[in-house]
């Protein structure tokens, strides 16, 4: 579902990711892992085509990410890491509008994320907290079912039910051969949710592997305390 092969992206002098080699297989939750900094969001930016690699190339749906951003975009379900929508808007029309953009007729199924989130569409953006503009962008990447997700840091802001409704959500869809690459800070949902990981430093791959393999937690202040060179 995705394939990474020494991707380097560097602002100037400034490091983004570098000699990233990654391959997520269908059915997979996949675990991406790192402080801020460390270039999660430089990987999935790229995976996106919303910026392009300095060396390396990267594929989503044996797609090439900087040649096929339009039909990358249209299938995969994308989760920013940020809840922003035009505030005046109520909730139910963000979601058409997002379906709509697909030229999609998802109300069946956002109807069924939306009771399961138990989210109000009646509401304006302006009038939800944060966990609640969170479960808009829950909704908007997943109601049209895609057979990838590229979620960054989808449970925060969330409170622990709403976190298990969510994680329920991606189960069914893992079941259904669809693939998971999420980026997070919360070191147990990895360990528990996703069957592979990866831990990011700097810029560059430190340790991946499965999640039965290695211990999340362990092994990530291992890194960063400096107990492992890289």
């Amino acid at each position: 579902m995705i394939r990474i092969m020494h991707l380097t992206k560097n602002y100037g002098k400034a490091r983004g990711v570098t000699d990233l080699t990654l391959h997520v297989p269908a059915g997979s939750c996949f675990g991406f892992i790192g402080p801020n900094g460390a270039g999660k969001s430089t990987t999935i930016r790229t995976l996106l085509g919303l910026i392009s690699p300095t060396s390396g190339s990267a594929e989503v749906l044996g797609l090439d990410c900087v040649k096929d951003r339009p039909a990358i975009l249209a299938q995969v379900g994308y989760m920013p890491s940020e809840a922003m929508f035009y505030p005046d808007m109520r909730v139910s029309e963000v979601i058409r509008l997002s379906a709509g953009l697909r030229k999609r007729d998802c109300r069946e199924e956002a109807g069924a994320l939306c009771e399961a989130l138990e989210l109000n569409v009646r509401k304006r953006i302006r009038e939800l907290s944060l966990g609640n503009r969170k479960k808009v962008s829950i909704v908007c990447a997943m109601q049209h079912r895609p057979k990838l997700y590229i979620l960054d840091e989808p449970t925060s802001g969330l409170d622990p039910l709403m976190q298990r409704a969510f994680w329920e959500q991606v189960e069914a869809r893992r079941q259904e051969g669809a693939a998971v690459f999420l980026s997070s800070h919360v070191l147990y949902e990895v360990q528990r949710y996703c069957d592979r990981a990866a831990i990011i430093r700097e810029g560059r791959l430190v340790i991946q592997g499965t999640t039965a393999e290695l211990d999340i937690e362990n092994r990530f202040f291992d890194y960063y305390e400096g107990r492992v060179s890289q």
